[in-house]
């Protein structure tokens, strides 16, 4: 199963591709989507969706998470970012992929073990998890999280099934 985890934001979107085989992860790709901070609102999210539908065609995952977006104080920031995460879970939606959606708490329960980890205990641990992997940045490597947390989850609900079904 390739799985694309993605890290949406309209500055910085970071994405990630895995492999994961049973309980076995593998690092496939990585990398961080920028946008033109002058550019209208309008192309900076167009060239966001262009860019991923990019990502997409050329990692051809299975399936995709995204992290749900958490609010601020900066109700315009707020806005921007949930403008960003539509154009994601638009790209991914479009491209016929099923989508988990987790938690920034959840995400990082999954990868460190605790729900509070700090963002260098989250690449820390992306670098135990998936050896040798160059992560192209912190959002690259918070992308590579949610892949991770979808791969976890989606194999403990097929353990689940099979104790159900056996």
């Amino acid at each position: 199963m390739i799985i694309l985890g993605l890290d949406p934001g309209l500055g910085t979107t970071g994405w990630g591709v895995i492999a994961a085989e049973g309980n076995r992860l593998r690092h496939v790709a990585n990398g961080q989507i920028r946008t033109d901070p002058s550019a209208p609102l309008p192309r900076r999210l167009a060239n966001l969706y262009s860019a991923l539908i990019d990502v997409i065609r050329t990692e051809r995952p299975d399936s995709a998470a995204a992290e749900e977006v958490l609010g601020n104080t900066n109700a315009q920031s707020t806005l921007k970012l949930g403008q960003a995460r539509g154009v994601v879970l638009l790209a991914a939606a479009g491209a016929g992929l099923h989508i988990g959606e987790y938690h920034p708490s959840t995400v990082k329960k999954a990868v460190v073990g605790t729900g509070g980890a700090e963002k260098r205990q989250i690449q820390a641990m992306i670098g135990v998890l998936l050896p040798g992997a160059k992560v192209a940045g912190p959002d690259a490597a918070d992308a590579l999280a949610v892949a991770i947390c979808h791969a976890h989850h989606r194999a403990s609900a097929a353990g689940m099934m099979r104790r159900v079904q056996g």
